[in-house]
């Protein structure tokens, strides 16, 4: 209780307090060690892609460099993770980096896929009070789907008192064809959706946050239609009566949902570039409550974007231009970071 009340009078004193937030698919951060309820064997190190203890504190340092990067002033209060493999790797990465004097705790799920990645949530304590997690399965409804990743639920409390609902995602990949996976990905924005449906029961106006990477873009089905996410500002008159997809739960007034990833002109014009072409497979999406600026917690407006700093490009030599500096680039070791570039978006908050 101590602790809360002075972060209040932080607030108090300043007015009002800047809150970051940060997603970033961090692309095949695995440990060394084999794990055989797992396919992690490309990841070891008498693997075909030779992951050395050493390659692997690398990469530890270099997710470390693009968060407290990606912060400025100050690293983000939330950091939302894609392709962490396991507990180890996350208490490694907050206690052999620099990241060790923010003071992150994080939680993240532990499911089933194939690979045996996960997603997992970063946070930091003086500015979001943790107050419980659980993880959802992706609800398929077809027999031939893919394992996947499960979907985090994470709530708590920041400074003014709000409580926040946070979800991290990494919706199912498009291998095997963009179309024939496409139902996998319908049935986690249904599952996605039916989970925000859930917390806006309890409370008519919640504050959601989604973030993470989901194998689709913005104006895609699963995105636009089935979580029914629309661009920011929304304007909900313009919204055909055909595309306002009511769930099974009885909303009303409309849980309205905005993607501030949507419709956005920006260099580059993605955060993932496959075969020359930039796509926006990374978002963050809000409930419409955190979208009134007269809210003690609300979104700074034009402050989300892709998070493309110099050091996370490379020339692309075999499409042109750029694209994101990786770990690897096919089998070849680059030593560099992610095939995704993080997003964030700042919040303020309000006494």
């Amino acid at each position: 209780m101590t602790f809360f009340i002075l972060l209040l009078s932080v607030i108090s004193s300043k007015g009002q307090t800047d809150f970051r937030v940060m997603s970033y698919n961090v692309e095949n951060l695995f440990d060394t060690e084999d794990n055989p309820l797992t396919a992690d064997e490309e990841f070891l190190p008498s693997g075909n892609r030779h992951w050395t203890g050493g390659r692997f504190y690398h990469k530890l340092q270099q997710v470390a460099k693009v968060i407290t990067a990606a912060g400025e002033w100050s690293t983000p209060a939330l950091v939302g993770l894609c392709e962490v493999e396991n507990d180890s790797v996350l208490v490694r990465l907050l206690r052999q980096t620099p990241l060790r004097q923010q003071h992150y705790r994080y939680c993240m799920t532990h499911g089933e896929d194939t690979r045996g990645i996960n997603v997992a949530l970063l946070y930091q304590r003086d500015k979001f009070r943790y107050l419980g997690h659980a993880e959802q399965p992706v609800r398929f409804t077809r027999k031939q789907h893919k394992h996947t990743r499960n979907i985090l639920h994470v709530w708590g409390e920041v400074l003014t008192g709000d409580r926040l609902d946070v979800f991290v995602c990494h919706f199912p990949s498009r291998y095997g064809g963009e179309k024939e996976s496409e139902p996998d990905r319908f049935d986690a924005a249904r599952t996605l959706r039916s989970l925000c449906d859930s917390v806006y029961a309890l409370r008519p106006a919640p504050h959601i946050l989604i973030m993470g990477d989901f194998n689709d873009t913005p104006d895609d089905i699963s995105i636009r239609q089935i979580l029914d996410a629309h661009p920011f500002p929304i304007r909900w008159a313009s919204v055909p009566d055909s595309m306002r997809i009511e769930s099974q739960t009885d909303r009303h007034p409309f849980l309205r949902l905005c993607n501030l990833f949507a419709e956005r002109k920006t260099h580059p014009s993605g955060s993932h570039k496959y075969q020359g072409e930039w796509s926006q497979l990374d978002q963050i999406i809000i409930s419409s409550a955190l979208a009134d600026t007269t809210a003690a917690m609300h979104l700074v407006p034009g402050s989300a974007r892709i998070f493309s700093p110099p050091f996370l490009l490379t020339k692309d030599k075999t499409w042109r231009g750029e694209r994101p500096f990786r770990s690897y680039y096919g089998f070849k070791y680059e030593g560099g970071y992610s095939d995704h570039l993080p997003i964030i978006a700042d919040f303020l908050l309000s006494k």
